[in-house]
């Protein structure tokens, strides 16, 4: 995945004013009404630039962040490190999508839009740049 979503629900009424968002490259932070949503060190690095948030309906806080490294294997854990850890299920699902995106941008003439994958997805499946050399 490229990006990384955040979305935060907070009470009904809250105001941009109420809060405090800090958007790193490898740092976040939140606070609501001066409460600590979260903090700390992001698992990857982003681009500081393209990160942004919103409050919606005054009640949801959504934060849109860029990965600097968008290769398919470069899929997060986390979203800090060592805490808020990804369902081992959604983790496995997001790997073999990313696997899937990867080979066809390898091979545009191919549709693999049906495909499923099992085997060595992790890490953005296997290497095949040796073969043929």
């Amino acid at each position: 995945m490229e990006d990384v979503y955040i979305e935060v629900n907070v009470l009904p009424g809250t105001s941009a004013k109420e809060i405090k968002c800090n958007l790193g490259s490898k740092q976040i932070s939140l606070s609501v009404k001066g409460q600590e949503m979260f903090k700390g060190k992001l698992f990857g690095s982003t681009i500081e630039d393209e990160a942004t948030w919103t409050l919606e309906d005054k009640k949801l806080i959504r934060i849109s962040l860029m990965k600097t490294s968008r290769e398919a294997g470069n899929c997060w854990t986390s979203l800090l490190e060592g805490e808020y850890c990804a369902d081992p299920l959604v983790q496995e699902q997001m790997q073999k999508k990313l696997t899937l995106e990867r080979f066809q941008r390898e091979n545009p003439g191919f549709d693999f839009s049906g495909a499923d994958i099992s085997g060595n997805y992790a890490g953005g499946g296997p290497d095949f740049s040796n073969l043929g050399k």
